[in-house]
């Protein structure tokens, strides 16, 4: 049986936090790291020749596809379900109180589509995409009502230190496992690689019952009364919350500039080892190159390098925020993320590309904690909290419907993904503006606290 909970509970607290642990595995080696390189080796060997540039076409219903261009458009499909799915859920668990138990099948559901990925086969590519595409969803539904605990948990002035720790413990925990599929696979060739993906399953559940077993089963928030046609009542709720947010000029920036840069960084985290894949210069292994020179040891180190970096720079980003304010730090946060995009436009080599996962590690961890945490804070009194932040991820996952989307479609008609690149930094240059114009309106108003 559960504890009984109370909040700024550290038991809870720790809990809350340690689901970025269990979940993170996903992240990285099913949509970051290991599999995204398992599927270019599985899917490369039929070419086709775009302006002048050859690709490695797959067959999906029928359909001619550069591989990396429908692995953007199934992610992309993924997150226009989560957008569909989540506002209804969300309405059911804000009138019966039930987040932790949404919480938990979505999680059960993205962990076993994890788990299938153990029989991808490009002879069967719709069965192999349809596991990708069900494990995204699992996974992103879950975070909504996982992020919609944080205000029941602790009050608003912990929100950046807790939100860092979930970011950091997840970036450890996923580097953990990362590494031990590695040496398990690569370097004792004890399992197969695919293997991989069954421990990401496991990993994903059997961690997240640590928090399942101290996390609240019922909001201690009153529920509201029920209504007869609850398929809409989560859309109604959104609509409810676009018409408040007109009284909070704050937060209605807040979200748009967030919307507008998250949509960069997403895209960046989805397909930056697919990139590095198709456009970086690695020296093949019969040229006898050092270690970090060829394509799959490479990657796999930048990767590690990007996760480990990014719990310094969560961390660094929550200590400025403390001296400049989070707005300003975000604006700090965007002007990086637009030097990244014009760096990996012109890198060709091994070392850039290394700089490159550098910077993005560092930036990467404190954007995404920060936003969190800042929009948290931004919120006004409601016991809304699943509505609140399902709309703050209904946002997130239409941006992720558009970048991964025109990314590939880019990729598609160019052949190359340099100028989905140079589309990236549009999001980072606009985001900055949009915060910018937050910063102002906080100034403005004396009631508000400069965040």
């Amino acid at each position: 049986m559960a504890q009984v909970f109370k909040k700024n509970d550290p038991k809870v607290i720790t809990a809350w936090a340690f689901y970025d642990w269990a979940n993170s595995v996903y992240n990285l080696i099913i949509s970051t790291a290991i599999f995204p390189i398992f599927y270019i080796a599985k899917t490369s060997g039929t070419k086709k020749v775009i302006n002048e540039l050859e690709v490695d076409i797959v067959s999906f219903f029928g359909i001619e596809f550069v591989n990396t261009e429908l692995y953007s458009y199934v992610y992309s499909a993924s997150f226009f379900i989560v957008v569909l799915l989540v506002p209804i859920l969300s309405g059911i668990a804000d009138y019966s109180g039930t987040k932790k138990m949404f919480l938990k099948i979505f999680c059960y559901m993205g962990a076993l589509a994890c788990m299938s990925l153990y029989w991808f086969d490009p002879a069967y590519l719709e069965w192999g995409m349809l596991s990708i595409f069900v494990a995204s969803i699992g996974f992103w539904s879950s975070i909504v009502f996982y992020n919609s605990f944080l205000l029941e948990i602790a009050d608003k002035d912990q929100h950046d230190a807790i939100s860092a720790k979930g970011f950091s413990l997840g970036y450890f925990g996923s580097v953990l496992l990362l590494v031990t599929i590695l040496i398990l696979s690569q370097f004792t060739e004890v399992m197969p690689i695919k293997v991989g993906f069954l421990l990401v399953g496991i990993w994903w559940v059997g961690f997240a019952q640590y928090t399942y077993y101290y996390l609240p089963n019922k909001s201690h928030y009153p529920t509201k009364a029920k209504r007869k046609n609850w398929i809409t009542n989560g859309y109604r709720e959104l609509i409810k919350v676009w018409k408040e947010l007109q009284y909070y000029p704050k937060l209605r920036l807040f979200l748009a500039s967030y919307f507008t840069y998250n949509t960069g960084v997403q895209t960046v985290m989805l397909l930056a080892v697919l990139f590095a894949s198709k456009e970086i210069k690695w020296v093949p292994a019969e040229q006898n190159p050092v270690w970090w020179q060829t394509r799959e040891t490479g990657l796999i180190v930048s990767i590690i390098l990007i996760q480990l970096i990014a719990v310094a720079g969560a961390y660094a980003l929550s200590s400025l925020s403390s001296r400049l304010g989070n707005i300003r730090t975000l604006m700090v946060a965007t002007i990086v993320w637009v030097f990244c995009t014009i760096l990996a436009y012109f890198i060709t080599t091994p070392i850039q590309f290394y700089i490159l996962a550098g910077l993005v590690g560092f930036v990467m961890g404190g954007t995404q904690s920060l936003s969190r945490s800042t929009y948290s804070k931004m919120l006004p009194p409601t016991n809304d909290h699943a509505l609140y932040f399902s709309f703050f991820d209904v946002m997130e996952k239409v941006g992720l419907i558009i970048g991964p989307l025109l990314f590939g479609f880019l990729e598609g008609y160019f052949g190359s993904m340099r100028i989905s690149v140079l589309m990236l930094m549009t999001f980072f240059v606009i985001g900055f503006l949009l915060l910018n114009m937050t910063r102002r309106i906080e100034n403005k108003n004396e009631k508000i606290p400069l965040l």
